[in-house]
């Protein structure tokens, strides 16, 4: 009772149930979209994996203070620089999915930009905090785009929906900042001005992405045949799902990238409306806790990394679902912790760990 009792106090039970939630569903659907080679398939592996090597990760971080990563922003804008730019290395980066954002360990591949998430926000929040009383003026919001700009537009260059995760973390934090509201607006508006300037400069790829959203009738066109599959995934499911190895989409193969893009096609055709809405409210009530745990940090350095944090994950839970449905662009963006894989996982239960890691501090509680 007392090892239970000292556990509770240093973890937050709403985001550990519902990470652990979102963790066994993930594992749900993508072992049975393998069922007929058998549950246990090495995506499955994969991602129980990442889980495990993310949460040993997070006891590590919990070791120390958040404010370790402090005063290392140059450190930590080299290593981001240096990580991205790996993609390039003859040998190493590859290209996957029409874009050249992974790089290959032999055994297994990794997204650079998945990782550098993680840092993007240390950085923005560190340098947010030390030049929170610039920001009530169009020019320091002009040099918080001129710090991350080199990043998000590196990034950009092969992977517009990374790219757009980067932009959304970025808006968060300069919001949540204490930013002058109509300042705010007008650089909003100044930044819309641009979209079109920006889709010039657009890899071929990204821009028939575009293209195939702006004419979802032709299914030619790439990305709108896997959104029309879901969509029909989807609808078949009705209120209560087929049951989970009974979707005809899912099983005879229709959906493709059925486990990472389109997991939540999958989950609304076997599970059904009820099924899509209660993971929506589970990822809503996470969102809710990581805001409140923001609100009681104890330094303002504490409360921008968790707001970086839900700007990621907001931006991916709407865009990804909003994709399976059709209403936003194909991007290739997964659903945190339900899509599979590993990158992925391993950066949303690190990023889980590190709200952890501010949640317990605020507490007064060192674990």
């Amino acid at each position: 009772m007392n090892l239970f009792a000292d556990l509770k106090k240093k973890t937050d039970p709403v985001i550990i149930i519902s990470v652990l939630f979102l963790f066994i569903v993930s594992v749900v659907m993508i072992g049975s979209t393998h069922i007929s080679t058998g549950f246990i398939a090495r995506d499955t592996i994969i991602q129980t994996a990442s889980f495990l090597i993310g949460v040993v990760i997070c006891v590590f971080i919990s070791k120390y203070h958040y404010s370790t990563f402090k005063s290392h922003i140059a450190l930590l804008y080299t290593i981001s620089l240096l990580f991205l730019l790996t993609v390039y290395v003859p040998g190493i980066g590859i290209v996957q999915y029409g874009s050249r954002a992974w790089i290959t360990l032999g055994f297994t591949t990794i997204q650079p930009s998945e990782f550098v998430k993680i840092l993007f926000i240390l950085m923005m929040a560190e340098y947010l905090e030390k030049n929170q009383d610039q920001l009530s003026n169009f020019k320091g919001l002009i040099k918080a785009v001129i710090f991350a700009a080199p990043i998000i537009l590196l990034v950009l260059k092969e992977d517009l929906g990374s790219a757009l995760v980067f932009s959304s973390i970025w808006l968060f934090m300069i919001f949540f900042s204490g930013v002058d509201l109509k300042t705010f607006g007008k650089f909003f508006a100044l930044l819309l001005a641009f979209v079109p300037v920006a889709y010039l400069f657009m890899a071929p790829y990204q821009k028939n992405r575009i293209e195939a959203f702006l004419h979802p009738e032709n299914l030619q066109l790439p990305g709108n045949y896997q959104v029309f599959q879901g969509k029909v995934a989807m609808g078949s499911g009705g209120l209560f799902g087929k049951g989970l190895f009974n979707g005809t989409q899912k099983e005879l193969d229709f959906i493709p990238v059925q486990t990472s893009d389109f997991i939540f096609s999958v989950l609304i055709e076997v599970l059904g409306f009820i099924g899509g809405l209660v993971v929506i409210s589970v990822y809503t009530i996470l969102l809710i806790r990581m805001a409140q745990i923001a609100k009681e940090s104890v330094d303002f350095y504490g409360s921008l990394i968790i707001i970086g944090v839900i700007g990621m994950f907001a931006f991916q839970i709407f865009e990804n679902i909003a994709m399976n449905m059709g209403i936003m662009p194909v991007t290739g963006l997964p659903l945190p912790i339900l899509s599979y894989g590993g990158t992925s996982m391993l950066t949303s239960i690190i990023s889980i760990g590190i709200v952890l890691n501010i949640a317990s501090s605020s507490k007064g509680i060192r674990f």
